[in-house]
């Protein structure tokens, strides 16, 4: 299977070779109005080549998660998956050679948070220190013109907006660095989630969403290649975080609906369902049991209380649970897509209803896998 492996990395980077250069199928991709695939494709396969490099250097920055009773792998494996996808993501971008105000804030802050991410799988950083730097790189984002744009027209509504989006980005980006505890699981719902703001950016010709969302999926797509389990290295920090970051700035990116606050509001809240419900339901059950009393504690608790667990908790698989998540986040991903095409506001209230029921199923999951004991010693 490695051997198969690195054969299909060359391959595939011999792939990326033909691609780079202008013209060919670039140039079709352009004129057919399939820029996304080549797009896709590039991050596939720089993500494909890198993630062994990636894993190599893991070993000698000191990248190296060790297991321990709360974790669910035997052997020591390489948290610098980060590297790769970053990379795989940029080469992407950069490739496209189109840099509107909020791609540039996007690409900028979803460095700080790689870097931060990285530098805290290698030696470990504070909490304190990881939550300024996230509110920083939430902070440039809005800077470069990345709002949310329904409290703009109130009294001081640029800096209701501001804050609430900086606290959107950096709410995201936790809730995917919280997920990341089983193999596969973030990298595939990196993947799902941004092939979702795809599909709904590129119907509604919103290009530049469309082009990031593309690199994103594909970066996350090449690297599941080694992250499926039994995964030969991890995401770490720097991986999860990116995604989460990259994620956020896209569901403040998209022009969702400008008729309809529902479906604005809707929208991304949908796509990005399932990650936003476990952060809240964890947080809320840690705080109702005294697990977590203030935003360090928050930060820092790693107990084994997600949706996730739970589910392996109630007999499924790695694989299973990974499935089963992504199939809920796909029907509330499609019904965001539907949402839009609705004639009516009665048929936009039920698809609405139809995603609380989704949601209430999960409620319900949550609790039949719950320990009966709280996890109170699960800290770093």
């Amino acid at each position: 299977m490695k051997r198969f492996g690195g054969i299909f990395s060359l391959v595939t980077l011999a792939v990326l070779l033909v691609l780079l250069p202008p013209g060919g199928f670039s140039a079709w991709t352009w004129t057919e109005g399939l820029r996304w695939t080549y797009l896709f494709l590039i991050a596939m396969t720089a993500a494909l080549v890198l993630t062994p490099a990636a894993g190599w250097l893991a070993a000698r920055v000191g990248a190296i998660d060790v297991p321990d009773s709360r974790k669910v792998h035997a052997r020591p494996v390489p948290r610098s998956g980060g590297l790769a996808i970053y990379l795989a993501f940029m080469a992407a971008m950069l490739r496209n050679m189109q840099f509107p105000a909020e791609t540039l804030g996007i690409a900028l802050g979803g460095t700080i948070i790689f870097l931060l991410g990285f530098a805290d799988d290698c030696r470990g950083l504070s909490a304190r220190t990881r939550l300024f730097w996230q509110l920083i790189a939430a902070l440039v984002v809005t800077f470069f013109g990345l709002h949310m744009s329904f409290p703009l027209k109130l009294p001081f509504g640029l800096a209701i907006s501001t804050i609430l989006s900086v606290l959107w980005i950096v709410g995201i980006i936790n809730a995917f660095n919280f997920m990341d505890g089983i193999d596969g699981l973030a990298s595939t719902m990196g993947a799902v989630c941004a092939l979702l703001f795809l599909g709904i950016g590129w119907n509604s010709s919103q290009y530049p969403l469309s082009f990031i969302s593309a690199a994103l999926a594909g970066a996350c797509a090449g690297f599941l290649r080694y992250n499926w389990r039994p995964a030969g290295i991890f995401l770490g920090d720097s991986g999860s975080t990116f995604i989460g970051f990259i994620l956020g700035c896209l569901a403040l990116y998209g022009g969702w609906a400008t008729d309809n606050p529902a479906i604005s509001f809707s929208t991304p809240l949908l796509v990005l369902g399932i990650p936003i419900f476990d952060i809240i339901y964890t947080t809320v059950s840690r705080m109702r049991n005294g697990s977590v009393t203030n935003v360090r504690e928050w930060l820092e608790y790693t107990g084994r209380d997600h949706f996730h667990h739970r589910l392996m908790k109630l007999g499924l698989s790695v694989e299973q649970t990974v499935g089963f998540i992504v199939l809920l986040n796909v029907c509330l991903g499609l019904g965001a897509w539907t949402i839009r095409h609705t004639g009516s506001t009665l048929g936009t209230w039920l698809l609405l209803a139809q995603s609380i029921l989704i949601f209430l199923v999960v409620v319900v999951l949550m609790l039949l896998g719950r320990d009966l004991t709280p996890e109170k010693e699960s800290r770093r």
